[in-house]
């Protein structure tokens, strides 16, 4: 963007969820010593002339971030530097970036921080914000001889047209830049600081302010609320179905062994000569179990740490950084399951079974990630991932995880296979002509719908912190969701498969595990109502992006819930 920058400063060193989201730290030129007022201190002032091509395109590329409304984001002691302003109530928001400037239209409209000041109304111009008056909040340590500790740090974007910018003065008219403007066009940027003590916040809980003006938590409640009716129906169902029906087809199974009756057999009981039979592309199912177990797992742990704090937002990278370690040394459970279940399908490729669990599903997330990480390269992006990281992601993947999924397989194989207590017939029985509700695509497309309804309030504010900036904080509801989504799952699926054992198709396997795995594909048809909706991205590269990313957050989705 072509702004100010620090001279010969090194970069902070950063942890593998930073880099891998793409949150680059910089050191910046605005110098502040504490308690020391500046007022109008100039950092640097950049010049350019419209007739150069090189200048044109920089300028031009200014323009085009205004127009997107693009945000600085800023960090002193660790802590956002937030810009509060009132929103409609009498609330007011802090927002954890601002603007890079604003932008009025050819009917004079003024678009997105434009609104904030009465000035800005010439038509079909931007307006840079060159000027920041930073605030900030300090809280004296009385017992302590350390001195004060910095608890907020607040600043109000300006715009000022300085006419001397070796001794600017910050009044006077705002930094214009019109959209047919030629000629030379001089930015100079300045800051001011002051210095205010705040005896009523504790440094502890310095990140309030910021997590109490964002709009959310009285909603969460009634989602919250809306999913446990949905999880104590599905429960009362089963319930009802496991002791009512179950209960009467034993006791009179029972009752025949005593009459000796040879009565006619009927329901599920008719196919348990095929209740067992091993399903088509079993190798596929076991490596998918595999893999999702590796997931459920990876999901509970990290959420479980992120409920006891360690995972804050303050915490930079953390969440991220803790899923993909957890998810590098589960490697042994999924090769356990994988192997387990394979044996038990009667399969014998077992070394074909081991490579798949290792390489199939992590592969595909890999040469996603690895593609996006292409484009974001070949625009020169920030986000992009350096070389090196890639090695060392590959290093975890190659050296730590395959050889544990090993270890897992092999004792998975050795344990003898799982004893079915009925044995299965030579010949595959007919499965009888079924009604709508038991063929296999809708159950599916059913069953996805009830546990998608119990997350998708959670989805939205998932999808807002990770494309628009959002903290995401609040894990203790998302724990709760996530419990809450594991039991409708398998409710969900029990109950559509008890009813099509009842009109006797014995398929369940693979219906089982779509069943609640087409959750996965409304979670997509979200997505994509969200990007259009919500989002205002344009350019090919961050559609391929938007989409890449959700690709790799559906699959992982899928195999969870399967």
């Amino acid at each position: 963007f072509d702004f100010c920058q620090a001279e010969g400063k090194t970069r902070p060193s950063e942890n593998l969820g930073q880099v891998l989201f793409g949150e680059r730290i910089e050191s910046s030129p605005y110098m502040f010593t504490f308690n020391k007022k500046e007022t109008c201190k100039p950092v640097c002032t950049k010049t350019y002339d419209t007739t150069k091509p090189e200048d044109k395109q920089k300028l031009d590329f200014l323009k085009k971030s205004m127009l997107l409304n693009y945000q600085h984001h800023w960090i002193v002691d660790n802590m956002p530097v937030t810009w509060c302003y009132d929103v409609e109530d009498g609330q007011r928001f802090c927002n954890p970036g601002f603007p890079i400037g604003c932008y009025i239209t050819e009917d004079g409209r003024p678009k997105d921080a434009c609104v904030i000041n009465s000035e800005f109304h010439e038509k079909d111009t931007f307006y840079i914000f060159n000027h920041v008056d930073i605030k900030i909040y300090y809280h004296v340590v009385e017992n302590e001889a350390l001195g004060a500790r910095l608890v907020a740090a607040k600043l109000e974007p300006k715009s000022y047209k300085h006419t001397h910018p070796d001794n600017p003065d910050c009044s006077g008219v705002p930094m214009d830049i019109s959209n047919k403007a030629s000629g030379e066009v001089k930015i100079a940027y300045t800051y001011s600081v002051s210095f205010e003590e705040e005896k009523n916040i504790r440094w502890a809980s310095r990140w309030d302010y910021i997590l109490e003006s964002m709009p959310h938590t009285h909603i969460q409640w009634f989602s919250i609320m809306n999913s446990l009716v949905i999880v104590l129906f599905l429960s009362g169902m089963v319930a009802m179905i496991m002791l009512r029906t179950l209960h009467k087809d034993i006791a009179r199974y029972n009752q025949m062994d005593s009459t000796e009756d040879a009565q006619e057999e009927f329901g599920w009981k008719l196919v348990h000569g095929d209740i067992f039979r091993p399903p088509r592309k079993g190798m596929l199912l076991s490596v998918f179990l595999g893999s999702g177990t590796q997931i459920l797992i990876m999901t509970f742990v990290t959420l479980f740490f992120a409920c006891l704090g360690f995972l804050s937002p303050a915490n930079r990278g953390a969440l991220m950084t803790c899923a993909v370690v957890l998810w590098v040394l589960l490697g042994t459970p999924a090769g356990y399951v994988a192997a387990r279940f394979y044996k038990s399908f009667g399969g014998e490729k077992w070394k074909a079974n081991v490579l798949l669990t290792s390489f199939l599903c992590p592969g595909i997330v890999f040469a996603d990630f690895f593609i996006m990480n292409l484009i974001l390269w070949g625009e020169g992006s920030s986000a992009a991932i350096p070389f090196g990281t890639l090695v060392a992601i590959l290093a975890l993947w190659f050296c730590v995880s395959v050889p544990l999924t090993f270890i897992g397989a092999y004792f998975g194989f050795k344990k003898n296979a799982i004893e079915h207590p009925v044995r299965t017939n030579q010949i595959p029985r007919q499965i009888p002509e079924q009604s709508f509700y038991t063929k296999p695509l809708p159950g599916i497309i059913m069953g996805g719908i009830l546990p998608f309804g119990c997350i998708f309030i959670q989805l939205f504010f998932i999808l807002n912190s990770i494309w628009s900036h959002q903290m995401y904080y609040m894990f203790g509801f998302l724990f709760l969701v996530f419990i809450i989504l594991v039991i409708t799952c398998s409710e969900a699926t029990i109950l559509l498969c008890y009813f099509h054992l009842c009109a006797e198709d014995y398929h369940w396997q693979w219906r089982s595990f779509l069943t609640s795995g087409f959750t996965a594909v409304y979670f997509l048809i979200y997505a994509i109502h969200y990007f259009f909706s919500k989002l205002q991205i344009t350019g090919t590269a961050s559609t391929i992006l938007y989409f890449g990313y959700t690709m790799i957050m559906v699959l992982i989705f899928f195999l969870f819930t399967g």
